[in-house]
């Protein structure tokens, strides 16, 4: 069984993947939302990734970090606050996450950090400018510690399209809109929790030991294909 740390773990994407993973790992939960949620390899503590410490840990394998922000506005209305904010929860957040415990990481046999990006760094997408910084800044950073931690911990990123959480709810508002961005994707169809989730298991997994530093767009073609 790995020791898996799931930073961001009670709700949407987190949610689904410790609802994957704990039945054969023990998973660590960190994050501001109490859990509905109890089962013998499960343990969560309240955390704010912004302003709480991490806390000591002893043993660890794997490190995932999923605080993510949508803040959609014109660049007109984006304030310099709204871009250090993005960027303190999707980078500084994961950064800080990453030097706590790479030390432990660097002992384990088969280490592995996993954070998310978006399609909006590889797509031009109105009113994404601070979204679209802050998860460009995650990419870059997948990309510089692949090489650099190779080879005892390897470190990849999930760039989903728009998927249905609480997160997206304000975009994903009516039926209409659910049906408006269906259509825009090739694929016609958005991302669900549990697909990530199953995405994030195989990129922690052995299965996976060939692939670092990598962004995984899960796109349903509107990145890939011209619809």
């Amino acid at each position: 069984m790995k020791n898996i740390l799931i930073i961001g773990g009670t709700k949407g994407i987190g949610k689904s993947i410790v609802d994957d993973l704990v039945d054969h790992n023990n998973i660590i939960c960190l994050s501001r939302n109490k859990p509905e949620f109890q089962h013998q390899n499960y343990a969560h503590m309240e955390f704010d990734a912004l302003s709480d410490e991490y806390p000591q840990m002893e043993n660890l394998d794997c490190l995932i970090y999923c605080p993510g922000s949508i803040n959609l506005k014109p660049i007109s209305t984006l304030t310099l606050e709204d871009f250090r904010n993005d960027f303190e929860i999707n980078v500084m957040g994961a950064i800080k996450a990453i030097k706590k415990y790479l030390p432990l990481l660097k002992k384990s046999p088969s280490a592995s950090i996993l954070l998310f990006s978006t399609v909006a760094t590889k797509l031009g997408m109105p009113y994404h400018a601070s979204v679209s910084v802050a998860k460009s800044g995650v990419d870059g950073l997948v990309k510089t510690l692949g090489s650099e931690l190779a080879p005892k911990v390897r470190i990849n990123a999930i760039a989903p399209t728009i998927t249905n959480t609480d997160l997206a709810s304000k975009i994903l508002r009516n039926e209409k809109v659910i049906e408006n961005m269906i259509e825009r994707h090739p694929l016609k169809k958005i991302l669900t929790s549990d697909e990530v989730a199953k995405m994030a298991s195989f990129l922690i997994s052995e299965d996976a030991s060939s692939i670092s530093g990598q962004i995984f767009n899960m796109d349903a073609g509107i990145v890939t294909f011209k619809s």
